[in-house]
């Protein structure tokens, strides 16, 4: 057998693995908290079960990866507080966020993550590590899906300008 052959759990981390994890972990903790506080801006019904849903597999990657770095010996990043919950109402209209910005920051956060999981995915050596930024992609693609078609529902998707590969007829 060769070099990190065995178990991967029993396997050290590389430094690559190390950033990778900590680094997504730390964007969590305050993708969290962001979403949070998105849920108290956003009136869309729609758009607030995608963000409870978005905080919800946050909080479950955050324990794998909580997990693992424990595992490991690596000391964790700090993580915000949570948000209060808060009524739309009481948010003066010129301070709020509005549910398109909101779910375009959803969008961009999502794409994101799936860029960050990829580049994990790339450096790992151990199976186990690569496989679970694969979850996350994955999870990830689903989510930026869902997004993609509540933007396209609500009329809020602003695409860029359409290619139209017509040729002009003499």
């Amino acid at each position: 057998m060769g070099i990190l052959s065995g178990n991967p759990q029993n396997e050290p981390m590389h430094y690559g693995e190390v950033f990778a994890t900590w680094s997504y972990l730390l964007v969590t903790k305050g993708a969290i908290a962001g979403y949070q506080t998105k849920l108290n801006h956003t009136g869309d019904e729609d758009l607030k079960k995608l963000l409870d849903e978005a905080i919800q597999l946050c909080q479950q990657e955050e324990k794998e990866l909580e997990a693992l770095l424990k595992q490991n010996g690596v000391g964790l990043p700090p993580s915000p507080p949570e948000r209060p919950n808060a009524c739309l109402e009481d948010i003066p209209v010129g301070a709020r966020m509005m549910d398109p910005e909101i779910a375009a920051a959803l969008s961009a956060n999502t794409a994101a993550c799936l860029v960050a999981s990829s580049q994990a995915i790339g450096q790992c050596i151990r199976e186990d590590i690569a496989g679970m930024f694969a979850q996350f992609h994955m999870q990830k693609a689903t989510l930026g899906g869902k997004v993609l078609r509540l933007h396209k529902e609500k009329g809020w998707l602003i695409p860029p300008p359409l290619h139209s590969n017509k040729s002009e007829e003499c």
